[in-house]
């Protein structure tokens, strides 16, 4: 990366070079232009932040809103028509609605009722693990690092087995979608398909509740009106989709990451107890979520010297921010011994009030599943170790994952 200006295009474009390695330019822009107006392909003016710092007092920052009905025509262009439906939810929405709604589902997420989901995930990984293919080149991803959370969320909302892969499809096809006129059109599709699962879904658990989030949701909407019709298909979608995605990626640069730097991976095989810190190493060193979810300036603000107008977009880095020299020392090299792995240290979760609910979920899900792996079959390589990984080039860097992981699983 040569100029200011190239490292700006390459980000407000997403070259496929810039989805391939998105902290070359994004160490380039924390230096040069740590706050920098761009203009996407979408048309909306946005102001890309990349330092920690900024990036964690914009999170909490009451200033940028997040309530997609203050900024309906900016929502549309980005998003589509379709969109709106699906997203009438705590995570498009400012208080008291966003402390409404969230206060729902909280309880379904607290560490102890996550805890206490331990048994079940850990016999959904061993079960997936016995499919796998030991011994010759195979992809993790629809093997292992997909299949495990969305049965996991599935089973929370009362989603039957046979629905699952069905939903995770469409979900795909709604977080891979571009702004051609040919990729929009499959988001439109894939969304009124998901938007008429959830109702037809809820109709379901209405007539006949079960022992599953939603159908408690359905009758905390029924009987004292919590929440709307609207947005409870909305929620439903949320968690589905915001509970399988970030982590199946997550997974999946996980074990990418341990097995190209196998010192790191020896050091938690050698001390177990370190793995709730590599966890949140992992997260910091190359995360899922590369950047934080829709917000807007309801007000002039400005950030690190720079003015933000009223009515921009702002885009906040978490990839970029949880690799700034000023927070981390050495923030480019992995290290699962890294002093002070706590896990508030890094953005990868989010900060204030939308931090991600489903955080303790994701933490336990890659714990239990990097651990069953590396237990299970400890001289687990890359296919080719030589080859260069295959990420994501999605236009939009909502996501940071791979396309495909191929691995070879070796017991010894």
């Amino acid at each position: 990366m040569t100029t200011t200006q190239e490292a700006v295009t390459a980000a407000e474009r997403c070259t496929p070079e810039f989805r391939r390695d998105p902290h070359t330019v994004y160490a380039h822009l924390r230096d040069a232009a740590p706050v920098c107006p761009m203009r996407p392909p979408h048309g909306n003016e946005t102001y890309l932040i990349t330092r920690y710092e900024d990036a964690r007092a914009a999170l909490a920052d009451p200033r940028l809103s997040k309530d997609m009905y203050g900024a309906m025509d900016a929502y549309r262009r980005i998003f589509g028509d379709s969109s709106v439906a699906l997203d009438d939810n705590m995570l498009n929405s400012d208080a008291p609605k966003h402390t409404r709604l969230r206060r729902l589902v909280s309880s379904a997420f607290t560490a102890r009722r996550v805890a206490a989901l331990r048994p079940k995930i850990q016999d959904i990984v061993s079960g997936l693990l016995d499919a796998c293919p030991v011994g010759e080149p195979f992809d993790l991803l629809p093997a292992f690092a997909f299949p495990l959370p969305i049965i996991v969320i599935c089973d929370l909302l009362g989603v039957p087995p046979e629905e699952r892969s069905r939903l995770q499809h469409l979900s795909s096809t709604v977080a891979q979608s571009g702004f051609d006129e040919e990729a929009k059109r499959a988001q439109q599709k894939a969304e009124e398909d998901l938007h008429a699962y959830f109702s037809d879904l809820i109709a379901a658990k209405r007539r006949d509740p079960g022992d599953d989030l939603l159908s408690a949701l359905t009758a905390v909407r029924d009987e004292d009106g919590g929440l709307t019709g609207n947005e409870l298909v909305s929620t439903a979608f949320l968690l589905m989709f915001a509970g399988h995605k970030t982590t199946a990626y997550l997974i999946g640069n996980a074990v990418h990451h341990l097995l190209s730097h196998p010192e790191q991976l020896r050091a938690v095989r050698e001390d177990p107890e370190l793995m709730r810190a590599a966890v949140e190493e992992l997260v910091r060193f190359d995360g899922s979520v590369e950047n934080a979810t829709f917000r807007y300036a309801t007000e002039d603000v400005e950030y690190g010297g720079t003015r933000i107008p009223k009515g921009a977009l702002v885009q906040i880095a978490l990839s970029a921010a949880n690799r700034d020299p000023l927070k981390f020392d050495a923030p480019d090299e992995l290290n699962v011994t890294r002093p002070g792995n706590a896990q508030d240290a890094h953005l990868g979760f989010g900060h204030g009030s939308h931090y991600c609910l489903g955080a303790p979920l994701a933490r336990l899900e890659t714990q239990l599943a990097l651990t069953a792996l590396f237990d299970r079959f400890p001289s687990t390589t890359l296919a080719d170790p030589n080859a260069a990984p295959r990420w994501l080039e999605v236009p939009f860097p909502a996501f940071r994952g791979l396309a495909e992981l191929r691995v070879v699983l070796t017991r010894s």
